[in-house]
């Protein structure tokens, strides 16, 4: 699975957005977060599309979709995604959403008013205020940091995204994450979008939990070095009828999703 690519193409708004299709059955839609791309899910693919038609793709921004300098916000994503789901002709699919991904699918949902058979939302960045120092400081000083030799911009993407992973990252993993963010575009888009993340997004949607009407389950990394487990069960009770699992194994996400979409 090392080399991992999308053959599908999307235009939207005149930038190009990568995708994929895998699989038979019901549609099921997977989205990833930052600072990653479709290539991390790529075993939740694997494992998911031996039961369900899954849709995937790389937000704007990401992995192998455009990385132009243009909005690759949260406040862009949602309307994508929305975008894509009018393409695919789907019609209340299921649908994953990691991280940003989570952000973006509660936006499309509460914000686009988008019907989904059921929601699955993975350590979700939903509840304000949010964004590390780290975030904080490339907001200021993202010129610079664009400009940093190769190396080091390496070092710091490195070093970053295994401050993330409880478990060890294995080399092909770590190579798939920087993949995307080397060279100078790759550089640039990086920090680009570190910048351009701002509560604003989930201020949007922070009193509307109310308007979900679809079966929620929210999974959270027990050992979330990014966002407390606190905020998994602050998200539960701000949405009604909700379920959440606390759990630490990559290898049980399929089953669990699996499980809360069949029953």
């Amino acid at each position: 699975m090392s080399n991992w690519s999308l053959a599908k193409t999307f235009q939207y708004q005149g930038r190009e957005v990568k995708y994929g299709i895998k699989g038979e059955g019901e549609p099921l839609i997977l989205v990833h977060g930052t600072p990653w791309s479709s290539f991390n899910l790529r075993h939740l693919i694997h494992d998911l599309a031996c039961h369900y038609k899954v849709y995937y793709f790389d937000l704007l921004g990401y992995g192998e979709s455009d990385k132009s300098e243009a909005d690759v916000s949260l406040g862009i994503q949602n309307k994508l995604l929305d975008a894509l789901i009018e393409h695919w002709e789907l019609d209340s699919p299921f649908i994953v959403g990691h991280d940003f991904g989570g952000t973006t699918v509660l936006r499309n949902h509460i914000l686009d008013k988008r019907s989904y058979k059921k929601i699955v939302v993975i350590d979700p960045v939903a509840l304000s205020p949010w964004g590390s120092p780290f975030f904080k400081h490339i907001e200021k000083h993202e010129s610079a940091f664009s400009g940093v030799p190769d190396y080091i911009h390496s070092a710091i993407v490195e070093a970053y995204v295994k401050t993330a992973a409880h478990q060890k990252l294995d080399q092909e993993t770590i190579d798939g994450i920087l993949a995307p963010w080397s060279g100078e575009q790759g550089k640039s888009a990086f920090y680009r979008q570190i910048a351009q993340a701002d509560s604003i997004f989930t201020d949007q949607f922070q009193e509307k939990f109310n308007e979900v009407n679809a079966p929620v389950l929210i999974l959270w990394g027990e050992e979330d070095q990014w966002i407390p487990c606190k905020q998994a069960y602050l998200l539960q009770s701000k949405i009604e009828g909700s379920k959440l699992v606390i759990e630490e194994a990559p290898t049980v996400l399929s089953t669990e999703i699996r499980a809360f979409f069949e029953s």
